[in-house]
């Protein structure tokens, strides 16, 4: 079996996108690519200025930009400059 035959377009992400998109993100650990530091994204400051379009979350522990969301007419944008890894507990539904 060759690449071509394992290669699908970005699709065939849809379901796995959509399991992670639909979990409480708060639960969520990440990895800080900074200081390597590992923590729930709910225990992680969020500074969100009065009147801005968005807001930015920082790590507890360097201050390092994790996460950056900016809204947008009719559109929200995701920037995760500062995270190594996102973890999530797989459903239990799932064996």
């Amino acid at each position: 079996m060759d690449e071509t035959q394992l290669r699908l377009d970005g699709n065939a992400a849809g379901g796995f996108l959509q399991e992670i998109l639909a979990q409480d993100a708060t639960s969520m650990r990440i990895r800080c690519h900074g200081c390597g530091s590992v923590a729930q994204v709910g225990a992680q400051p969020l500074y969100m200025y009065p009147g801005s379009p968005g807001a930015v979350l920082r790590c507890r522990a360097c201050e390092c930009i994790l996460m950056v969301v900016v809204r947008g007419p009719g559109r929200l944008r995701i920037g995760l400059p500062g995270v190594t890894w996102l973890e999530l507990p797989e459903p239990s539904d799932v064996r």
